[in-house]
């Protein structure tokens, strides 16, 4: 299950930011992932409510934006269809991948000194 190793990694980053910034604890974690990112979010879930159990992310729920599956055109930047066939329909064209297989850790929340 590598949503393990996506939690424990999100919680590295969290806590390496929050020592860097002298913060006492993490209150709030925004994850975006692609709908192609090829991560089962229930899972990740599950491991993040693991991992995060007695460090600076204690409590912590993950904010999951999910982003959706955007093709466009790689010659005329016209955008295509969802569920179609990966080629332009104005100009024939192949397709390139616009959004959907992102994985990107947005926004920490961290209290500093009693301050959010």
């Amino acid at each position: 299950m590598h949503e393990y190793s996506i939690a424990s990694s999100l919680l590295r980053m969290a806590e390496e930011h929050a020592q860097k910034h002298g913060a006492t604890r993490v209150v709030g974690l925004e994850l975006c992932v692609g709908e192609l990112a090829g991560v089962e979010v229930s899972l990740l879930e599950t491991a993040w409510s693991l991992v995060r159990e007695r460090s600076l992310c204690e409590g912590v729920e993950l904010a999951i934006r999910s982003v959706a599956v955007r093709w466009g055109c790689t010659r005329c930047a016209e955008e295509l269809a969802p569920g179609g066939l990966l080629s332009c329909p104005a100009c024939g064209a192949n397709a390139r991948l616009l959004a959907g297989d992102e994985l990107v850790l947005e926004r920490i929340e961290m209290e500093v000194n009693g301050d959010v």
